[in-house]
């Protein structure tokens, strides 16, 4: 009786099922196997549960979906409070940049978040939430609302630290891209010209370099912006 008792003790403790506990699970499949692996069933099996007792937490797939950007932005808001930005007020430029790159950086570790974003059919509280403390930088920096309205149109999915590219950077950058370029030359000479340069190690494009590309793009938004913020 007594061993029985003394290995009933040693069992570790059974952590109550919770939503949070739910979509953590979903961002761990997804980060791990990619968000086509995203299903109710696997959810349940990384959790050790049956499917059926998700459904007392999340009501289907599309919930988990909704979710697992609310745990996102709350990992951006934590980075963000954490990043030591400047005071907008000071700095609102400096302020604004270290926002967009610091949720960046969290995008960058849940690479299909994105996808995740742009497919929701409501937007969540908490993307507004962010979207007004970067209007609020705006304000403390000198900006109208209007052109504050403006600066996010501007923006876009960038003001989050992410982009919505019409090409993939790197898909150019390989070992036939050379001969590509080559073939493309009779039709499409400024794009072949582009992609040669690209291939030059010493050429201005020497290679797709996806942080530099996004910060040279926001820093032309934000002297832009700065411009029209000053009238100069």
């Amino acid at each position: 009786m007594d061993l029985w008792i003394d290995a009933e003790a040693d069992e570790a403790p059974r952590i109550p099922l919770s939503r949070r506990r739910v979509l953590r699970a979903a961002v761990a499949i997804a980060d791990r196997d990619g968000l086509d692996a995203l299903t109710m069933r696997r959810v349940a099996q990384e959790l050790g549960v049956e499917a059926m007792s998700l459904y007392h937490h999340v009501a289907n797939k599309e919930a988990v979906l909704d979710g697992v950007v609310e745990v996102i932005l709350g990992e951006i808001f934590q980075a963000v409070e954490q990043a030591g930005s400047p005071a907008p007020g000071d700095d609102w430029r400096g302020a604004l940049r270290t926002r967009i790159l610091t949720a960046r950086e969290v995008f960058l570790r849940h690479r299909w978040a994105p996808q995740v974003l742009t497919s929701r059919t409501t937007t969540s509280t908490a993307v507004v939430a962010y979207y007004d403390g970067v209007v609020g930088i705006l304000r403390a920096g000198g900006f109208s609302f209007d052109l504050a309205h403006r600066a996010l149109h501007v923006l876009g999915s960038r003001a989050l630290g992410f982009a919505q590219e019409l090409f993939d950077p790197g898909a150019a950058a390989t070992e036939d891209s050379a001969a590509m370029a080559e073939q493309m030359a009779e039709h499409f000479p400024n794009l072949a010209g582009m992609l040669a340069a690209h291939d030059d190690p010493d050429g201005t494009l020497g290679f797709c370099d996806d942080r530099f590309e996004f910060e040279f793009a926001l820093d032309l938004i934000l002297d832009g912006l700065d411009r029209r913020r000053t009238g100069s």
